[in-house]
């Protein structure tokens, strides 16, 4: 298999549209036609890390932290950054990122956390806005059924749980072929009524040209009207954090020590505690004091997440608890993920989890 055809695998789990704009997402070190002798899947691309790939015969790392974040005016190997690029490159290894591509995924970094920590029927925290579009279109009577098909299958009309959703109204559609067309019904220079149906269906952003394409290979016409508008409803399935309860409430101080455990933590940062029963917890891989509004809003009783400072513990309001438990520890079943997400896709290619531990913050 090639970069490319492991990157595209990739995409299904994680599109990389689905990123933050200040992100640096993809293949950012290698040849996409590079076939690929193993995959090694890591936190962070560290030296180490490119070290172990090569002593492994990996050629791929997939990596969720970005060794190249902003952009490089020289690569001399005077810093890590620059060090690490330099021998991937000098050793035909490939890095891929995805970080906040996996972040807003609904089968992602936070669902991951919930999963560890036994928090059920997760939902996402802060869905992402303006990633649902709406198509609409016109076709003859005869050949709706045929265009609402094709872009079904290309992946239109997904709501939640429910597929091939649209709606339809039936109206006359009038046009007048000009010279040098080649009209399917209609008469050159005549203008001419049809019998036609208006089609509205739904799409996530990411699958506009798949749908397209579909709609013009599958539409009768040589000419295609349509129009396509980007919606602000929100999306179930894109966006950062998730929110969702335990099968059994506890205290505070019993789910801090149960998340203290479960999540490998040197240590737990919390904002106070209320003398609260725990059911409902927010949580947020990597830096989340941005999603503390959302979680109190959500009503969780605590939020967990990393990098909160010391004013932003303030901002739990006595309504809920924070739970800081460090960057590293809130991503680190990341790379677990990945590996199991890969071998079901590519279950007889050569995956390794990195044993390199790349947490550069260390506890005394």
């Amino acid at each position: 298999m090639t970069v490319q055809e492991i990157a595209n695998i990739l995409e299904e789990l994680a599109p990389l549209s689905h990123a933050e704009d200040f992100d640096n997402v993809g293949l950012l070190v290698g040849d996409h036609n590079q076939e690929v002798t193993g995959i090694l899947v890591t936190l962070d691309t560290l030296e180490v890390v490119v070290d172990e790939a090569i002593s492994k015969n990996c050629n791929l790392i997939v990596s969720f932290h970005p060794i190249i974040f902003k952009g490089l005016k020289k690569i001399t190997g005077s810093t890590y950054v620059e060090r690490v690029v330099l021998k991937a490159i000098a050793n035909n290894i490939a890095i891929y990122s995805m970080h906040t591509a996996l972040d807003n995924s609904k089968m992602g970094v936070n669902a991951k956390i919930c999963e560890v920590l036994g928090v059920q029927n997760p939902k996402i925290l802060i869905p992402k806005q303006g990633t649902i579009k709406k198509l609409t279109t016109y076709a003859p009577l005869e050949a709706v059924d045929t265009v609402k098909t094709a872009l079904f299958k290309a992946g239109a009309g997904e709501i939640g749980k429910y597929s091939n959703c649209s709606f339809s109204t039936d109206g006359t559609g009038s046009f007048k072929p000009g010279d040098a067309t080649n009209p399917s019904v209609g008469s050159i220079g005549q203008v001419h009524y049809e019998k036609e149906a208006q089609i509205h269906v739904i799409f996530s952003f990411e699958k506009e040209k798949a749908i397209l394409n579909a709609l013009f290979a599958n539409h009768p016409y040589e000419e295609v009207a349509y129009e396509i508008t980007t919606l602000q409803n929100v999306n179930q399935d894109i966006g950062m954090g998730m929110v969702g309860t335990l099968e059994h409430e506890m205290k505070e101080t019993a789910f801090l020590q149960h998340l203290k455990k479960k999540m490998n933590a040197s240590v737990v940062r919390h904002s106070e505690l209320l003398g609260k029963k725990v059911k409902k917890v927010a949580v947020l891989g990597g830096s989340g004091a941005f999603a503390i509004k959302a979680a109190l809003k959500s009503g969780a009783d605590v939020f967990v997440s990393s990098d909160i400072k010391y004013h932003e513990f303030y901002q739990a309001e006595k309504r809920l608890v924070i739970a800081d438990i460090g960057h590293f520890e809130t991503e680190q079943f990341t790379k677990d993920l990945l590996v199991d997400y890969l071998i079901k896709k590519i279950p007889n290619f050569a995956i390794s989890l990195s044993e390199s531990i790349t947490n550069p913050i260390k506890y005394l």
